[in-house]
């Protein structure tokens, strides 16, 4: 039986989402997957969660890195009983560490694959525009200089369809292929929050936190909002902005 479901998460505490194996054993280095596998076996196996040793393998839509959080993760995993799906996920959350959760469980098809399914993914980056810090900022990017959302808009603008974005990706990127289709990046501000949404098939590596610290390089130096489309043409990373802090960047959703 194939089931699957969505994955809620504070990313700070973690490694990222993805595993840490050496020799094909998990290394002890916190992961939202060995904390969401070791929940599963514990309810399916009865076995504490110490026995644990990857008896359970889930496969997520995609990787997030240390500090990135998710509302919209999506996850499946293959039991051979059968549960049921509200009380597993009830049961799940109780024994879930409290910056993760989970929800939306259900059964699929065995031809579902959380990652190779997806047809679009959806981030968030969010920051504060103000001079002066607040006690309640927490850990996100606070960028001191005013920002004019319009011309944000327009240097997002051309980041939109089907490009090469080899400029935005970091050298951990093990796909060989950098072309990525972008259905629409916006940003809009609400207070002094900074909130830049940007939907696509699939995203390299530090992708998102790239475009965000290029942008920030536009606003910071009064470039023209072309300046993005520059780097877009010259699959150039050193043309690129800094890769920003991953804390404000959030996975919202992946579509099916």
């Amino acid at each position: 039986m194939r089931y699957a479901l969505k994955v809620q998460y504070i990313g700070k505490n973690y490694a990222g989402s993805q595993i840490q194996l050496e020799n094909g054993k998990p290394i002890g280095i916190p992961t939202i997957q060995e904390e969401l596998e070791r929940a599963i076996w514990t309810l399916i196996g009865g076995k504490s969660a110490k026995e644990y040793n990857r008896q359970i393998k889930t496969v997520f839509s995609g990787r997030t890195d240390s500090g990135v959080n998710s509302v919209g993760q999506t996850v499946h995993f293959d039991l051979a009983q059968t549960i049921v799906a509200s009380k597993f996920e009830y049961s799940l959350n109780e024994i879930l560490p409290d910056d993760i959760s989970v929800s939306d469980l259900r059964l699929v098809e065995k031809s579902f694959h959380a990652q190779k399914s997806a047809k679009w993914r959806t981030y968030e980056f969010e920051f504060i525009n103000r001079r002066n810090k607040n006690a309640f900022d927490g850990d996100i990017m606070r960028v001191k200089f005013p920002i004019d959302v319009d011309r944000i808009n327009e240097s997002l603008s051309y980041l939109v369809g089907e490009h090469d974005f080899s400029a935005f990706k970091s050298s951990g990127t093990l796909n060989p292929s950098k072309v990525c289709l972008i259905d629409y990046a916006t940003c809009k501000k609400v207070g002094d929050r900074v909130l830049i949404k940007i939907r696509g098939t699939r995203f390299l590596y530090n992708m998102v936190r790239t475009i965000v610290g290029t942008l920030l390089e536009i606003e910071g130096h009064n470039l023209k909002p072309e300046h993005m489309k520059m780097v877009l043409d010259s699959l150039d990373r050193s043309k690129a902005g800094q890769c920003v802090s991953p804390y404000g960047l959030t996975l919202i959703n992946v579509e099916y």
